[in-house]
C-alpha cells in the first residue's frame, strides 16, 4: 500500500517521464482545451481530478475539511455544464444556454482551480502529471475525471454530424441538432440508438425518443413516423418494474424495439444507418433515416486506462461501498470514471459524495471508513412533455424511491422535478456540497406512513 504523505520531486520525476509520456500518447483530440496554467503551488493536501459534478461537489465538501487554501482542481474546461438538461434541449423544451455556467462561477472559493489536463497518475508517489510537464503531489487524491464519448468508433461519425438529420444529445456541440432534425422531419424512419458500451445516464437514449413521439403528435406528424428504439441491450431498461411501465408506454404509442442491434456505420449523405447483430456477430442491417438520433460508445478517460488506478477496463478501482481505491488508501474517485457496479448518474454522484465525505472524514482521522453507498442511483425517464418516470434504484436492480407512492407511473409533478427543481439543486446546493442524494428525504417520507 501507498504511504500517505508527500514525496520528494526527485522520485515522482524518475517514474513519472515514463508514465506522462505513455499519458500524453493516449489524449483525446476531442476534449475541450483552456491555457494551461502552473498550479499555484507544487504540492496540495486534497487535489481533485476533474471540475465535472463530482469534481466541484467534493472539492467544496473537502474545503469546509482542510481549507480552501489546501485543495486544488484540475479542469481544463472554460465552462461548466448540466448535462441531464440536454435532454430536454434536445426535445426543444429548454434553451442549452440556461444549462451553461462558467466554471470559475461553480469553483469553490478560494479553491485552487488548475487550468490543465492531467497527463499521468502515479500513486505509488502520490504526485500527478499535468500538461507542460508540470508536477503536483497531494495527500489524498480525489478522481472525478467522468467519462469519454467515442463517437468515431461509429465509421462516419463525428464528421457525419455536419449532414441534416442526424444529432445527439450528449455533446454540446451535437445537442441543438436534434432538436433540428425532430422539427426538420417529414416522413419515414425515425431511429433511436443505445451503444454496446457503458453510457451515463443509461435513461437518456429513450428519452428523446418519447418527446420525439409526443412533438410529432403535437405537429400532426406521428402517422408518418415510423419510430424504432434500436438498442444493444436485451432489455428496455435494467430494473424490472420500470421496464414493465415504459413497455406498456411502447406498445400503447406504437414504437418498434429492435434488441441486440448496435450502430456500427452511420452513412449521413445517404441517410443510412448500419447496424450489427449482436446475436449473428458480423451480420449487419441498413436503415433509411429521415432522423437518427446517436448515442455514442462511451469508456473511460485516455489518462485511465492502464493506469495504476483503474482496472483492466480502464475505470477507477474503488470499493463499492466506501469509494476508496482497493490498493492505495489516500485514492479515492467518484462518479462516472470509477467501476462502481451502477448506473451512471448525477443522482449517483449525489449520493455517492456523501458516502466519500464520511469515508475521507475517518481516513484523514486514521479510522476505517463505516459509512456504506448502497449503489443509489436515479433516472428521471422523461416520457413526454409533461410526463415522468421518476426511476430510483440500487446495486441489486430494486427500486429505492424517495416518495411513498408508485413511481412507475407518469407524473407531471415528476416532470417538473426534472425540468425545474433539479436545476436549481443542482447549482445551489450538490455543487456547494449540501446534497448527498435523497437518503434523509426517504427516511422523513416513510417515518411518516408510520
Amino acid at each position: 500500500m501507498s504511504a500517505i504523505g508527500v514525496v520528494s520531486s526527485c522520485s515522482c520525476l524518475r517514474t513519472g517521464v515514463r508514465l506522462r509520456k505513455r499519458g500524453m500518447q493516449k489524449m483525446s483530440s476531442f476534449g475541450l482545451h483552456t491555457a494551461a496554467r502552473c498550479a499555484a503551488k507544487d504540492y496540495y493536501e486534497v487535489l481533485v481530478l476533474g471540475g465535472g459534478t463530482g469534481g466541484i461537489t467534493m472539492s467544496a465538501r473537502m474545503k469546509r475539511k482542510v481549507g480552501a487554501g489546501n485543495v486544488a482542481v484540475v479542469e481544463p474546461s472554460k465552462t461548466h455544464y448540466y448535462q441531464p438538461l440536454w435532454t430536454l434541449v434536445g426535445g426543444g423544451a429548454k434553451q442549452l444556454a440556461t444549462s451553461a455556467r462558467p466554471t470559475g462561477s461553480v469553483m469553490p472559493k478560494g479553491v485552487e482551480w488548475i487550468k490543465s489536463r492531467v497527463t499521468a497518475l502515479d500513486p505509488d508517489k502520490n504526485c500527478v502529471w499535468l500538461e507542460n510537464d508540470i508536477k503536483v503531489s497531494y495527500k489524498y487524491l480525489i478522481i472525478a475525471l467522468g467519462i469519454s464519448l467515442h463517437y468515431e468508433k461509429i465509421k462516419g461519425l463525428p464528421e457525419g454530424f455536419h449532414h441534416p438529420k442526424i444529432g445527439s444529445n450528449y455533446s454540446v456541440h451535437t445537442v441543438e441538432k436534434t432538436w433540428k432534425a425532430l422539427q426538420d422531419f417529414n416522413e419515414g424512419n425515425a431511429i433511436f440508438t443505445f451503444p454496446n458500451t457503458p453510457v451515463k445516464c443509461a435513461g437518456a437514449p429513450q428519452k428523446i425518443m418519447y418527446l420525439s413521439e409526443a412533438y410529432w403528435r403535437k405537429t400532426g406528424k406521428r402517422s408518418k413516423a415510423n419510430i424504432m428504439f434500436n438498442t444493444s441491450l436485451g432489455v428496455i431498461f435494467g430494473v424490472k418494474k420500470y421496464a414493465d411501465a415504459l413497455l406498456e408506454i411502447i406498445k400503447e404509442r406504437n414504437i418498434t424495439v429492435n434488441y441486440k442491434r448496435n450502430l456500427v456505420e452511420v452513412r449521413a449523405d445517404k441517410q443510412e444507418a448500419v447496424f450489427e447483430d449482436l446475436d449473428k456477430p458480423g451480420v449487419t442491417e441498413v436503415h433509411q433515416y429521415e432522423m437518427l438520433h446517436v448515442t455514442p460508445p462511451m469508456g473511460p478517460p485516455d489518462v485511465l486506462i492502464d493506469s495504476p488506478v483503474s482496472d483492466e477496463v480502464g475505470w477507477v478501482d474503488v470499493d463499492k461501498e466506501t469509494l476508496q481505491h482497493k490498493k492505495y488508501p489516500n485514492v479515492f474517485g467518484i462518479g462516472d470514471c470509477t467501476n462502481l457496479p451502477t448506473s451512471k448518474t448525477a443522482a449517483a454522484v449525489a449520493a455517492q459524495s456523501g458516502v466519500l465525505d464520511k469515508t475521507i472524514s475517518l481516513v484523514m482521522k486514521n479510522q476505517l471508513p463505516t459509512k456504506k453507498y448502497d449503489g443509489y442511483t436515479s433516472c428521471p425517464l422523461v416520457t413526454g412533455y409533461n410526463k415522468v418516470i421518476l426511476a430510483e434504484f440500487d446495486y441489486n436492480a430494486q427500486p429505492l424511491e424517495t416518495f411513498p407512492i408508485d413511481q412507475s407511473k407518469e407524473r407531471i409533478t415528476m416532470y417538473h422535478m426534472k425540468a425545474d427543481m433539479m436545476p436549481f439543486l443542482y447549482w445551489n446546493a450538490l455543487l456547494k456540497g449540501y446534497w448527498g442524494g435523497p437518503a434523509p428525504v426517504r427516511k422523513l417520507m416513510h417515518l411518516g406512513l408510520k
